[in-house]
């Protein structure tokens, strides 16, 4: 009979709460189970004690009888140095854009970084410093006194 260490889901909707059970691999997720080892809670947080609750003892048991662990406790084992850390197996590169596509958003980053130039910076801040502004109210006021001097002829 193939056993296997695994979660089974209780809880609410939105609101998972699991059990870790020893259960034969053909049962149904939730069904019935050999034993019952601790318990999951995933809405905790990382650091809480609470979080993974385990019977150390009878985990070492089941797995010397030859219990295999799920995926996930796997991790939470080797995480208490039950057994070893699960090999992580490289991911593919499916998701990341083509060649093509590369070329394209580095030549958009390029064009983007030629309109923001420093230089062009800081000529805009040249144009805006208060010798200019003050250049342009003397302008104003000449021109009024030119129309003040037209209506008045």
């Amino acid at each position: 009979m193939p056993v296997r260490i695994r979660l089974s889901r209780a809880g609410a909707k939105k609101r998972p709460f699991y059990r870790i059970v020893v259960a034969d691999s053909r049962r149904s997720r939730d069904g019935k189970f050999i034993d019952h080892i601790g318990t999951y809670n995933p809405l905790l947080p990382k650091n809480n004690p609470e979080r993974i609750k385990l019977d150390i003892e009878k985990a070492k048991e089941w797995i010397k009888k030859g219990a295999q662990p799920s995926d996930r406790l796997k991790i939470f084992l080797s995480n208490l140095d039950l057994i070893e850390k699960p090999k992580i197996t490289e991911k593919t590169k499916k998701h990341l854009p083509k060649k093509k596509t590369k070329e394209k958003q580095e030549g958009a980053k390029a064009e983007v970084k030629a309109e923001t130039k420093p230089e062009a910076k800081a000529e805009v801040k040249a144009e805006t410093k208060p010798e200019a502004k003050a250049e342009v109210k003397n302008t104003k006021t000449d021109t009024i006194e030119k129309k003040g001097e037209e209506i008045s002829s």
